[in-house]
């Protein structure tokens, strides 16, 4: 007798085949994404059509010390530089927890309520031992970053001059040449930012608190000369009454100054962020400046002397990069080190020897 074969219940037949998972396929799609790089010509293309997408991108190459994306920055930046110095230029510095963010999406969104394109580079301070940087203005400023007439740019300060990105001086000018009309530059707040940001815009705008306990003895007289106006934040609810103090002393302060190569006085005014009250005030303030100054021709003489600037400022940034990262430097470098700390050769003669080396390699 044939026994039958008995199959268990357990036995699992062979199904349809999955797909790959949604999530695989996303991810195969980003890395095919990011292995396409577009060409310089594509992103000078997409950036004088306004694509942010592209504008972006330029911008990453831009910051980029990858020595193949230099060579490919530098000719998107020459492409664009017909097409840019457009905009007017406003930096704002305050000391970190003045509401410079605030502010600033307060600004820009009453900027782009009149029309305007408005880009917003911030300078994130990085950190001098882990040099990392949070980068964290886009989620500070939630409304503007949805604006469609807005861009919202962070970048990490590094360790260049007055901690501001090297590159930003090139960023202004592919945020111009992609039509943005006002580029507002936020500095850390810290340092000798002030100094570098003043040497890239063309109006200076310094914010300050209340009850800060700096409204006369704590007031840097290098900032306070720079700034075209002092506007004092925060102005609302209990602090009104103390704003206003505020305003008062700083005006008396500010007649103590020089006058202006510009013929422009600076005024203090208040605002609040919170309430938008005296935003329109600012924005009055910043208009009967570029009024002055492009109808004396203080803007154009300013723009050439900054671009004058910049360059020496690269060249020596170059030389100093170039100097350091020299084989035979770094080796010689080393010995005269331990020599000036033991006291046998002076840090100017260590100086001089390192430096002939250099020029006479």
């Amino acid at each position: 007798m044939k026994q039958e074969s008995h199959k268990s219940a357990l036995t699992e037949k062979e199904g349809v085949e999955q797909p790959r998972s949604l999530s695989y396929t996303s991810i195969e799609v980003i890395k095919q994404m990011r292995r396409k790089q577009p060409s310089a010509q594509e992103l000078i293309d997409g950036i004088l059509n306004g694509d942010k997408t592209a504008l972006s991108r330029a911008i990453t190459l831009v910051e980029s010390t990858n020595t193949e994306h230099l060579a490919k920055a530098n000719a998107i930046i020459q492409a664009c530089l017909p097409h840019a110095n457009k905009s007017i230029r406003i930096g704002i510095t305050g000391v970190p927890g003045v509401g410079k963010s605030t502010f600033i999406e307060a600004f820009g969104t009453h900027l782009t309520g009149l029309g305007k394109k408005v880009a917003v580079l911030a300078v994130d301070p990085s950190s001098t031992i882990s040099h990392g940087s949070i980068l964290g203005d886009k989620t500070r400023m939630e409304e503007l970053v949805k604006d469609a007439n807005a861009f919202i740019r962070p970048s990490a300060s590094g360790e260049t001059l007055g901690g501001v990105a090297r590159k930003t001086r090139e960023t202004i000018i592919l945020c111009e040449a992609a039509g943005f009309d006002t580029i507002i530059i936020e500095t850390v707040g810290v340092g000798q930012s002030e100094t570098a940001v003043h040497s890239m815009v063309d109006f200076f705008l310094l914010l300050k608190i209340s009850g800060a306990g700096d409204e006369l003895q704590g007031i840097k007289r290098g900032i306070m000369e720079m700034a075209d106006a002092i506007v004092i934040n925060k102005a609302d609810g209990d602090n009104i009454n103390k704003t206003k103090l505020a305003k008062t002393e700083f005006n008396r302060a500010l007649h103590l100054f020089p006058a202006k190569k510009s013929g422009w006085t600076p005024t203090a005014a208040t605002c609040s962020s919170y309430t938008k009250e005296g935003i329109d005030e600012v924005w009055n303030t910043i208009s009967a400046y570029f009024e002055l100054v492009k109808g004396n021709q203080y803007f154009e003489a300013k723009r050439k002397d900054q671009n004058q600037f910049w360059m020496m400022e690269t060249i020596n940034e170059q030389l100093q990069s170039n100097f350091y990262s020299h084989p035979e430097i770094i080796k010689l470098l080393h010995e005269n080190k331990k020599a000036v700390q033991n006291d046998e050769i002076s840090p100017f003669a260590a100086a001089m020897i390192l430096l002939e080396k250099y020029f006479i390699k």
